[in-house]
């Protein structure tokens, strides 16, 4: 095998981060470090990316994160996610400490501000399938990425240890993923405050959808619509549609700042690995480390990485 067919990705993994720490953070009860420090997310984000790296056979892997609040699409629809509450207290200085652990698992760690991790996710796995990967994992539950599902590209959800390709999505949305951008703009999605179009719901959205093919052709066709309600609903609201499409469309041409070579899978430092673990007094999550990579470090043991920045 040539070099360059080493270096070919072949099972690209892409790890939806956000979700990862808000599953964390419920997943555990409260844990703090004896300074006081919150630490519950980071610990149940060490187990998932634990149990992650064990199982998989992926050759290129990635944490993505979201890196603010406010993206392009506020500038779209000033009320995209604006009645979403913040963050419990508690959970705002983890999310550091979840970007170090990331590191010290020698895994690159992905964000770009303006941008959503969904935005990097699309860019990426078009990048992986263009670069000749033969599969791309999503880890990820979030209905929002299942407008990438192709017969390549499949989401994997950590929690029911299930995967979700273009079958399930067609059972979720009753459409084929290529469809599910024009649903959405239709019914909307309450948690992230699109709109859509009042009275519109998953079922009437897709039956729509299969009836006129797309969202274009279904408001040029609204005469033909037969209940007055509805057809008055989609008229008034015609345009709120087109931005709820807008808004729920996810982006694949992301200036991306990290090439996808970057994202090759790394062996473990177990110096820099215990290092973090001690630092959290994750005890049990460093024997384990200890058990599987061995126990032997250097005599100065590496220190965790910094906090901060995206660079992988």
């Amino acid at each position: 095998m040539s070099e360059q067919d080493a270096a070919k990705p072949r099972h690209v993994f892409l790890v939806d981060g956000s979700g990862y720490i808000f599953r964390a953070f419920h997943a555990l009860p409260p844990l703090t470090r004896s300074d006081g420090t919150p630490t519950n997310a980071v610990l149940g984000f060490v187990n998932m990316i634990t149990k992650l790296l064990d199982e998989t056979d992926a050759d290129h892997l990635a944490v993505i994160f979201d890196a603010g609040r406010k993206t392009f699409r506020n500038d779209v629809y000033k009320e995209y996610k604006a009645h979403r509450p913040e963050p419990a207290p508690e959970l705002i200085p983890q999310f550091g400490l979840i970007r170090e652990a990331t590191r010290a698992f020698n895994v690159s760690c992905i964000e770009m501000d303006g941008f959503e991790a969904d935005d990097l996710i699309a860019t990426y796995a078009d990048h992986a399938l263009k670069a000749g990967a033969n599969d791309v994992t999503i880890v990820s539950s979030d209905k929002d990425l299942m407008q990438l599902v192709t017969d390549k590209v499949k989401l994997w959800d950590p929690m029911k240890n299930k995967s979700i390709g273009p079958a399930e999505v067609k059972e979720k949305f009753g459409v084929a993923p290529d469809k599910v951008i024009d649903v959405q703009a239709l019914c909307g999605d309450t948690s992230d405050n699109v709109p859509g179009v009042p009275g519109i719901g998953i079922k009437t959205a897709a039956e729509l959808i299969n009836t006129y093919g797309s969202l274009d052709k279904l408001l040029d066709c609204l005469n033909e619509i037969k209940q007055p309600k509805r057809r008055e609903s989609l008229t008034t609201n015609a345009e709120l549609a087109r931005i709820s499409r807008t808004l729920v469309t996810l982006k694949h041409d992301v200036p991306i700042e990290h090439a996808l070579s970057t994202f090759a899978r790394r062996a473990i430092d177990p110096d820099m690995l215990y290092a973090f673990l001690r630092a959290n007094e994750f005890r049990t999550a460093l024997t384990r480390a200890q058990n599987k990579l061995g126990s032997q470090v250097s005599a100065e043991a590496k220190a965790p990485p910094a906090t901060g920045g995206s660079a992988p």
